[in-house]
């Protein structure tokens, strides 16, 4: 029965780590698409501020004098904050495989692409060597998970004497 517990969580834990592979090449494809979007605003905003024969960092300078402007000025310091730090993660996970992505997990920190990948996820039967390697890691890890608790719970326990 205890070998069987044991089985059980590391095909749990395998099963469920075996979708990483997947779940990250989507990810990535998502923030290749939010990068194009976001690289359009960037571009029109530049184009718009050299036309007036401002830099970036000028043009948003005098947003200002009105609720609005104010506004706007903070939403596009937030649009290239998101632009340069999506930019640098997608450098770094565009042409990685999900070995070295796993390395990489925390620059998959963008909660409106996570969230989006999330919701649109199914899950896949991995037929790749990652996806195989993932498998074999998430079994060793659940087995011995499960095997470190069931031994914890079943140790016998000291008597303390007075």
């Amino acid at each position: 029965m205890i070998n069987l517990v044991k089985l059980t969580g590391g095909i749990l834990v395998a099963a469920a780590f075996s979708q990483f592979p997947e779940y990250s090449a989507q990810y990535v494809q998502r923030m290749g698409g939010a990068l194009d979007e976001l690289a359009t605003v960037v571009v029109d905003f530049d184009t718009s501020a050299n036309a007036s024969g401002y830099t970036r960092e000028q043009a948003l300078s005098v947003m200002t004098g009105s609720e609005f402007l104010e506004a706007r000025q903070a939403d596009m310091t937030r649009t290239f904050n998101r632009f340069d730090k999506l930019s640098s993660d997608y450098s770094r996970l565009e042409n990685a495989n999900a070995f070295s992505r796993l390395a990489y997990v925390a620059r998959m920190r963008d909660g409106e692409i996570a969230n989006g990948t999330a919701k649109d996820f199914k899950p896949a039967v991995p037929l790749t060597f990652e996806g195989a390697g993932f498998v074999g890691i998430g079994f060793l890890m659940g087995y011995s998970l499960f095997a470190g608790l069931l031994h914890m719970i079943r140790r016998p326990r000291k008597k303390v004497e007075l």
